[in-house]
C-alpha cells in the first residue's frame, strides 16, 4: 500500500535540539502518520506535518477512555543507518489492547510500513549520541461523536515522533520505589494487560504521593491480596534471588513487555535461570534484608533497564546491593541497549532496518 506524503513548508520546521538537550517527550518532529476509521475501515492513510485535532466536545474518547497506544524506539546504529526495535511485537500487541477495548485491529504489515516511512521522512530528528533515541508513539482513540455507553464506531489512528535523551536525568543509575499498599493499579478481569490510558490515569495519585515522599517510582501489588508484586510504575519488574532472575508472571493484570520478553530471552541466552511466579513483598523485603536478593531492576520501552537502589515498604526503607549497579543488571543492560543501538551483534533479529 503507498501512503501519501504531505511535507510541511520550510517555514513550519521546528528547531532540533542538541543531542546533548534532549529530555524526554517534550520535543517532536515535523511530521505524523494519520488514518480513519469509518464505514467499517480504515481510510485514508497518509503522512501530514504534525498537527493539532479538532475535537467535538462529545467526542466519545473524552467521555468514556477508549483509547490505546504503544512506545517504541528507533536507534541509529555506528554506521549510520536507522533500525526500530522489534516492531511487529508493538503490532501485535496493539492488536491485543485493541481487542479488549472493542476497537478495530490495524494490519501489522500497514502498521509498521507506517511508521517507517514517517522516520524516514524525519530521519534527521533520530539522534545519535549514546542514550538518546527516536521515540515512537502509536495512538489510538474513539472520535465518534455521541454520548453513550457503547463502544465507538469511528476511530482515529496516529503516529508521532519525538527525539528522546535518557528517561531519568542522571541516566543509568539506581533509582529509589516506593510500595502502594493502599491502591492499585489493575484487577483480575480488567484492563490491566490492554496499553489503555486509563490504567496509566490509575497509577497517579500514588505516584504523586510517591514522589512527595522523594521516591520517583512505584511498585504495585496486587488487587486481592495486596501482597504480590505487579508492575513498577509503567514498567516491568525483575529481582536477581540468589543468582537467578524472577518476575511476576502475566496473569492478566499487567503488560506483555516487549523489553520483558526481550530481558528475559537475553538472560537465558547467557546462561542465568529465569523464572515467572507470584512475588510476596514481605518475602522479597526479607531476602533483600538478608542479602539473597542481591538486585532489582525495572524494564521498559522508556528506559530500557532501571536499577532500583532502594524500596520503601510499610514505613521502613530497604536498601539493595548498597544503592550500587549489579553485576546481572549492568550485563544485562548492556547487552540490549547494545543490541538496540548495533553495538552488539543482534543474534535474535530483532532490529528493523528502517533506512
Amino acid at each position: 500500500m503507498d501512503i501519501p506524503i504531505l511535507l510541511c513548508k520550510e517555514e513550519e520546521r521546528k528547531q532540533k535540539h542538541e543531542d546533548s538537550s534532549l529530555t524526554f517527550g517534550k520535543d517532536f518532529t515535523d511530521h505524523m502518520f494519520f488514518m480513519h476509521f469509518k464505514e467499517g475501515k480504515w481510510q485514508d492513510p497518509r503522512i501530514i506535518p504534525y498537527q493539532s485535532f479538532e475535537m467535538d466536545p462529545a467526542c466519545s474518547v473524552l467521555h468514556y477512555s477508549q483509547e490505546i497506544f504503544e512506545g517504541m524506539k528507533a536507534f541509529r546504529h555506528p554506521d549510520g543507518s536507522i533500525h526500530m526495535f522489534r516492531p511487529y511485537e508493538n503490532a501485535e500487541r496493539m492488536n491485543i489492547s485493541a481487542e479488549r477495548m472493542c476497537m478495530p485491529n490495524i494490519n501489522k504489515d500497514l502498521f509498521v510500513k507506517a511508521i517507517t516511512e514517517l522516520i524516514r521522512v524525519d530521519n534527521e530528528w533520530v539522534p545519535n549520541s549514546p542514550g538518546t533515541s527516536l521515540y515512537i508513539r502509536p495512538t489510538m482513540i474513539a472520535s465518534e461523536t455521541f454520548i453513550g455507553l457503547r463502544p465507538s464506531e469511528e476511530f482515529y489512528f496516529y503516529v508521532i515522533l519525538a527525539p528522546v535523551g535518557p528517561f531519568f536525568k542522571d541516566g543509568f543509575q539506581p533509582t529509589k520505589a516506593y510500595v502502594a499498599v493502599e491502591n492499585v493499579r489493575a484487577a483480575p478481569g480488567g484492563t490491566g494487560e490492554a496499553k489503555t490510558g486509563g490504567n496509566y490515569a490509575a497509577t497517579l495519585y500514588e505516584t504523586k504521593k510517591a514522589r512527595e515522599l522523594g521516591y520517583p517510582m512505584v511498585i504495585w501489588l496486587d488487587s486481592l491480596e495486596r501482597k504480590y508484586v505487579e508492575e513498577g510504575s509503567a514498567m516491568n519488574i525483575m529481582f536477581v534471588i540468589d543468582g537467578e532472575i524472577y518476575t511476576p508472571k502475566l496473569d492478566g493484570t499487567i503488560l506483555r513487555g516487549i523489553t520483558r520478553e526481550s530481558v528475559i530471552e537475553i538472560a537465558n541466552k547467557m546462561g542465568y535461570s529465569t523464572h515467572e511466579e507470584n512475588l510476596d513483598i514481605n518475602v522479597l523485603v526479607e531476602q533483600i534484608t538478608n542479602g539473597t536478593c542481591s538486585e532489582a531492576f525495572f524494564v521498559g520501552t522508556a528506559a530500557s533497564i532501571t536499577p532500583i537502589g532502594k524500596i520503601f515498604f510499610n514505613n521502613q526503607e530497604y536498601v539493595i546491593n548498597d544503592n550500587e549497579v549489579g553485576d546481572i543488571t549492568q550485563r544485562l543492560y548492556d547487552e540490549l541497549v547494545g543490541i538496540q543501538t548495533g553495538k552488539v551483534q543482534d543474534e535474535f533479529n530483532w532490529n528493523y532496518k528502517v533506512a
